[in-house]
């Protein structure tokens, strides 16, 4: 039941993602449910808003918690496609978001356990449960596809491909 649920919301974060590549950004989705409910989607705007800190998962943390007009968003399970970064993983935690779903694990800068782990044993206390793999190939196929046309956009053969997303 857990597992059919969390590839549903995988797949609409897997919807916000396909927005994302749309926009030219680099194509991560996220989603915020407590409740089976949709608090919050987000897709990453980097580039559009021309700021670092535009990533999926800090716009639908800020999102959702104007939606339930609390910073705490305990009970909450945020579902992203690509392992949440070590400057996301401290805002979940800072918003007591209780479970992160991801797709693709990030070799280079995940910090839910790949690169580093802020999450496990960190300074606040907070318990959040870390579930990775859910769509992992869907999720991982788009940021390669990404990639990709970028490198063909740009001229680039990709013959050294990118260590994070090889071909």
């Amino acid at each position: 039941m857990i597992e059919e649920e969390d590839s549903r919301w995988m797949q609409v974060a897997l919807r916000e993602a396909e927005k994302a590549y749309e926009a030219g950004e680099v194509p991560i989705g996220a989603v915020i449910v407590k409740d089976g409910r949709c608090l919050a989607k987000a897709y990453n705007q980097v580039e559009t808003l021309k700021d670092a800190t535009a990533h999926a998962e800090i716009i639908a943390i800020g999102a959702a918690s104007s939606q339930v007009g609390n910073w705490r968003l305990s009970g909450a399970t945020l579902y992203v496609t690509l392992e949440p970064c070590p400057m996301c993983a401290g805002a979940i935690l800072n918003s007591r978001i209780s479970r992160i779903v991801f797709g693709s694990p990030d070799s280079r800068f995940g910090g839910c356990g790949s690169t580093i782990d802020v999450i496990t044993n960190n300074a606040l206390g907070v318990n959040v449960q870390v579930t990775g793999g859910v769509r992992a190939d869907e999720c991982l196929g788009l940021i390669r596809a990404f990639f990709m046309e970028m490198r063909q956009k740009k001229g680039d053969s990709g013959a050294k491909p990118s260590s994070l997303f090889p071909a």
